[in-house]
């Protein structure tokens, strides 16, 4: 998880600036939105475009920049089973 592009990402765009990255980068292979650029395999791109969106829509709805990273932390390990 590439935490510096997730910020990034998280201040300069919003959640359907990012959708619509996501999006491009499932029709086409990459972003076109400049800016959205995240470097890595098609998969990692998808994997930091998502988290990204997740930290925005939570920093939206009141979270700090490090409240939002930490609650997505959270929702990946519980997801893998690590925290209950």
């Amino acid at each position: 998880m590439n935490i510096k592009e997730i910020k990034e990402l998280a201040k300069k765009f919003t959640p359907q600036q990012i959708e619509k990255c996501i999006d491009q980068t499932l029709k086409i292979g990459k972003p076109t939105l400049k800016g959205c650029e995240v470097s890595g395999d098609l998969m990692e791109v998808l994997n930091t475009l998502a988290k990204a969106e997740t930290v925005r829509e939570l920093m939206d709805q009141g979270m700090t920049e490090v409240e939002a990273i930490r609650e997505l932390a959270k929702r990946i390990r519980k997801l893998q089973g690590a925290e209950k």
